[in-house]
């Protein structure tokens, strides 16, 4: 069983500080027996974090659609797990106001961070995942990989990457903290496994320097740098707009010739 002193030195040991911001996808099965299980994670997350930003993402795009157009922050749970689940109640925790791709957040600058999260697309330049960029943030991935990047969708938003949007936007309501009710129309992403080809990013990547590996508990990790991670994605998109259409890997030449020019 991992001891909260031991996760807590796995962060020291990753390079991330307390004051960084940082997003998480996670899989508490993959990090293992921990001290105080899943509270005890979000306990050692939360209080190493506490000079910074710490957000997990808390999509609900599963449930949210034509069948259910009223999307409230306070009691809708998560489709991304149980950490993201078990966040969304703790003291301190804000959530944004995306009926699909909300994110919830701790620390001082959460509500100016949090704000604007209510454009008509799942990950708007301007929203919570295109902001990750503009907070030069870390991207943790407990025990998940690229395929959970939802970062680069907002990259390929960015991009104008075609045929990754519905045709029309499905019309939501979000209930606000005063009760009333606002209208958020927005499209919703297109279904056929697009995340699934983000993992031809691992390598690359790792090679660029954009991320590296480490442990949490007994999860294998990713340490990402979010402003080095889209700089590097929105080259290869600028080099082939439909990289992401299929599994072909990128090409080698690309990321070795990008180490070795540096």
């Amino acid at each position: 069983m991992y001891t909260k002193d031991q996760l807590k030195q796995q962060l020291v040991d990753m390079g991330l500080k307390p004051s960084d911001t940082v997003l998480i996808h996670s899989s508490m099965k993959a990090i293992g027996e921990v001290e105080n299980r899943a509270d005890g994670v979000l306990d050692v997350l939360i209080d190493y974090f506490k000079e910074g930003l710490l957000i997990f993402p808390t999509h609900t795009w599963e449930q949210m659609g034509e069948r259910k157009l009223l999307f409230d922050p306070k009691t809708e749970p998560s489709c991304v797990g149980i950490l993201p689940n078990l966040f969304l109640k703790r003291e301190g925790v804000s959530r944004s106001l995306h009926p699909t791709h909300s994110v919830a957040a701790i620390g001082e600058n959460r509500e100016k961070y949090l704000k604007d999260d209510t454009h008509g697309t799942p990950c708007h330049r301007y929203g919570c995942f295109g902001k990750l960029y503009d907070y030069k943030t870390k991207l943790l991935f407990i025990g998940v990989g690229m395929d959970k990047n939802t970062f680069l969708h907002s990259v390929e938003e960015w991009m104008d990457v075609p045929d990754r949007l519905t045709d029309r936007p499905v019309r939501f309501k979000v209930k606000l903290p005063n009760g009333a009710q606002h209208h958020a129309a927005t499209y919703r992403h297109l279904k056929g496994g697009i995340s699934d080809k983000y993992v031809k990013m691992t390598e690359p990547f790792l090679e660029a320097g954009c991320m590296t590996t480490a442990r949490f508990g007994a999860a294998d990790c990713y340490v990402g740098d979010a402003v080095k991670m889209a700089d590097l994605a929105v080259q290869y998109l600028e080099r082939d707009l439909h990289l992401f259409d299929d599994f072909s890997p990128v090409p080698v030449s690309w990321y070795k010739d990008e180490q070795s020019n540096e």
